[in-house]
């Protein structure tokens, strides 16, 4: 009975979609531009625990498109995952939350924001994949430079 209760344990209990806003502000004067607009993408994460073993993750996502410095359209998204998450070893379970967790977000975030934006009547926004490990890793880099907790934001830019 030690042995079981001791084995290492990662569900998922449930994916949702935590937060969704869509502003155009300067509708419908801007739909009649002609020029391309800039996209700005911005990620953010974020955990907490929620239970004894069971913790939440989110991914947000926010878009802002603009046309020369006016505002086209501003989609934030913030999908969520309850995980349970028990007997992982300390060292890991800053990975798994980190990495593994918003790897298993990221794709319902995607085909939201992309949902978004077309049925907002824009061409699709397709978020790019995102390197997680990589993030997570810099983060790291970053809170051990500063001698603390690193920031739960990551931002990005694309145009």
């Amino acid at each position: 009975m030690a042995d079981e209760e001791q084995t290492p344990v990662f569900q998922i209990q449930r994916m949702y979609l935590k937060d969704l806003s869509l502003e155009q502000p300067n509708s419908p004067q801007i739909l009649l531009e002609q020029q391309q607009p800039q996209v700005e993408i911005n990620l953010g994460m974020g955990a907490e625990p929620v239970g004894e073993g069971v913790y939440e993750v989110t991914v947000t996502a926010t878009v802002t498109t603009k046309v020369k410095d006016k505002t086209l359209f501003l989609v934030e998204a913030k999908q969520a995952g309850i995980f349970e998450i028990r007997h992982v070893p300390e060292e890991q379970m800053q990975g798994i939350i980190g990495i593994v967790c918003p790897q298993m977000i990221y794709p319902y975030l995607r085909a939201i924001v992309s949902d978004v934006c077309t049925r907002a009547g824009f061409p699709p926004i397709l978020l790019t994949e995102v390197n997680f490990q990589a993030m997570f890793e810099a983060q790291q880099a970053q809170a051990a430079a500063q001698n603390g907790n690193g920031a739960s934001s990551i931002i990005t830019s694309a145009n």
